[in-house]
Formats: structure tokens, sequence, C-alpha cells
């Protein structure tokens, strides 16, 4: 008398994980998504590996979350994984306030970002 299990959203050949509350810009994230997107898994690891931006090592943990949740929890095979989505959402907006001159304020926007990451098992043509 439980409740019905959920209909997966993903197709059966696809993984995904997701990391919330990032400390960075959207849009400096997605700089970094946008470089592993469409790439095969193995390429994507090694851009992120020896990318000199500050987020890509949480890129890259994130990925490599979504390559073991296709592994263990789909039985994907991880040689034949391709990046197929990598998005960034907004989260919350902290938001400071700084001193300025003549008695006025100067507003201090820290956001935050989500990433979600889909990789997708893709047959290999001979």
């Amino acid at each position: 008398m439980g409740k019905l299990k959920r209909e997966r959203v993903l197709a059966d050949n696809e993984a995904r994980a997701v990391t919330r509350m990032m400390r960075i810009s959207p849009q400096k994230l997605n700089l970094v998504a946008a470089m592993i997107r469409g790439k095969k898994v193995s390429a994507a690891l090694a851009d992120l590996t020896f990318s000199q931006k500050r987020i890509a090592a949480d890129v890259k943990k994130t990925l490599e979350s979504a390559i073991a949740n296709a592994e263990n929890n789909h039985d994907l095979d991880v040689d034949a994984l391709v990046v197929k989505e990598a998005f960034v959402g907004k989260a919350l907006v902290m938001k400071r306030f700084s001193p300025r001159a003549r008695g006025r304020v100067g507003a201090i926007h820290k956001p935050f970002s989500n990433l979600t990451i889909v990789v997708r098992e893709v047959e290999e043509s001979a």
C-alpha cells in the first residue's frame, strides 16, 4: 500500500548527476559546462583536469558522479558514455552591502548556481 514508483525522467541509456549551491555565478560556470558539452567522457575529464578555471574541479566531481551513477545504478558501459547535456541554473543570491562615499551604500551580490550533467551511452559504429 505504498506510493506508486515515479516514472523515470531520463531514457534507459542515460544517467545524471546534480550539484546544487555552487558558489560561482551561472555565467562563469556555463563557460566550463560548455567546454564539456557533447564530448566523450574521457575527453571531458581530461579537459577539466587541465583547465585553469577554479570551478573545473567541482564540475569534474559532478561528471565523475554522473559516470558512477551510469555504471552502478543503470549498468551502462563507461567507455561508451558521452556528455549529452551540461546545463546551469540559478540558485539564490546572497546580498551584502558595503559603505561608499557620502553616506551611500554599494550592493554586493554573491550568486550561487546549480549544475546538472546528463551522460548517455552511445553504441559504437564500426
